[in-house]
C-alpha cells in the first residue's frame, strides 16, 4: 500500500495523471544489475510504489532478451496493477524484431505488439502505449488509425510518442482525427538541452506533456561524481566513461556550489528546475535499488526554487550557441 503520495501533474491537456516522479525501467532484467532478477524488480517496484512513485514507464525491448522487463513487471505486480499508471512503448526502428507483412510502427506491428505486452505485463489494459522511434516506412495517419481502434477497444487508454523531432510532433497533430498523441518523450535534462530549440516548443503549441528521459544524465547530475571520478560499480564509470571525462566539469561545479548555498543537493535541485516547467508531466529517472528510488521521491518536493534561481540554473548550465544560427 502506498504510505505517501507525491503530486499529481496532467499529461498536457488529457485527463491522464501521473506521479511527478516515474520511475524508468530499462534497467528491469539487464544484465548485471540488481534488477536483473525478478527479486531486484519487485524490490525496487515496492519501494517506487511506497514512495508514491506510481507511473512506471517500460518499453517491449528492455531488458537483456525483448520482452523481459515487461515480463519481470508484470509477475512483480501481480495484486498492485490498479496502484500504478502502467506506460510501454513499441516499434523501436533498430531493436524491435521485425514483423512479416508490416513495418515497425504499421497496423500489422501494432496489433502483434501490444497483445505481447499486453501478454507480458499480465494486464488488459495499457495506460499509455508510445511508439518509440519514428517509423519513415509508416504513414503516421496508419499509425495513429491503429492505435484509434486500440483505444476504442481498451486495450490502450492513451497513446504517446518518443524521439520525435519538432517537426514530426506537427506532423501527427495534424493528421490525427479523434484520438491525438498526448505525450512526448525525448532526452532532456540539464546537460542535454537540445529540445529546448524544437521539441519544447511544439509540446507546448500542441498541448502535450514532456516526459524527459536520461533527466539525471546517466547519474552526472546526481552530486555523486566529480572531476576526480564516481560510484566504481556505477553505469558511466563501467560503460559509459567519456561521458565524466567530456562532461563540463566547471559548470557542474558552480553548480554544485549553486546547491551548497541554499542547503541541498544537486539532485533535488535537478528535480526542482524540471517540475517548476508546466510542460513537464513526469520526470522519468531510472533506478536500480530501492535507495534509488526513495531518494527521487523525497526530491521531487524537497525544495522550490524562485523564478530568479531557476534562471540563474539556466545560466550556469545554459545551451550552446547553434552554430548554424551564426
Amino acid at each position: 500500500m502506498t504510505t505517501s503520495l507525491l503530486p499529481q501533474r496532467p499529461v498536457g491537456r488529457s485527463g491522464l495523471r501521473v506521479s511527478a516522479v516515474g520511475l524508468g525501467c530499462n534497467n528491469f532484467g539487464r544484465s548485471g544489475t540488481p534488477t536483473e532478477t525478478l527479486e531486484g524488480t519487485r524490490a525496487v517496484l515496492d519501494a517506487a510504489l511506497d514512495s508514491g512513485v506510481t507511473f512506471l514507464d517500460t518499453a517491449d525491448v528492455y531488458g537483456r532478451e525483448f520482452g523481459l522487463s515487461e515480463t519481470l513487471m508484470g509477475e512483480a505486480l501481480q495484486g498492485r496493477r490498479d496502484e500504478v499508471v502502467l506506460a510501454t512503448k513499441f516499434g523501436h526502428a533498430d531493436l524491435a524484431p521485425g514483423v512479416l507483412g508490416g513495418a515497425k510502427a504499421s497496423r500489422t506491428s501494432i496489433r502483434r505488439s501490444v497483445e505481447g505486452s499486453l501478454r507480458r505485463l499480465r494486464t488488459d489494459w495499457i495506460d499509455l502505449y508510445q511508439l518509440h522511434t519514428p517509423d519513415p516506412s509508416t504513414p503516421i495517419e496508419e499509425t495513429l488509425d491503429t492505435l484509434a481502434d486500440l483505444v476504442r477497444e481498451g486495450k490502450v487508454r492513451y497513446v504517446g510518442h518518443s524521439n520525435f523531432a519538432g517537426w514530426q510532433i506537427a506532423e501527427a497533430e495534424f493528421a490525427a482525427r479523434g484520438v491525438r498523441f498526448i505525450s512526448s518523450q525525448n532526452q532532456y535534462s540539464l546537460l542535454a538541452r537540445a529540445a529546448e530549440r524544437e521539441v519544447l516548443p511544439a509540446v507546448g503549441r500542441f498541448g502535450l506533456g514532456l516526459l524527459p528521459f536520461f533527466p539525471l544524465h546517466n547519474g552526472l547530475l546526481t552530486g555523486k561524481f566529480s572531476r576526480e571520478g564516481g560510484p566504481e560499480g556505477s553505469r558511466i564509470m563501467r560503460q559509459r566513461p567519456h561521458l565524466w571525462r567530456d562532461a563540463p566539469w566547471d559548470a557542474l561545479e558552480r553548480y554544485q556550489t549553486f546547491c551548497e548555498e541554499r542547503g541541498i543537493t544537486m539532485l533535488q535541485a535537478t528535480f526542482a528546475w524540471f517540475l517548476a516547467n508546466p510542460l513537464v508531466s513526469s520526470v522519468i529517472a531510472g533506478a536500480t535499488s530501492p535507495e534509488q528510488v526513495r531518494a527521487n521521491a523525497e526530491a521531487a518536493t524537497a525544495w522550490t526554487p524562485t523564478p530568479e534561481e531557476i534562471a540563474e540554473i539556466d545560466g550556469i548550465l545554459s545551451l550552446p550557441a547553434d552554430p548554424a544560427a551564426g
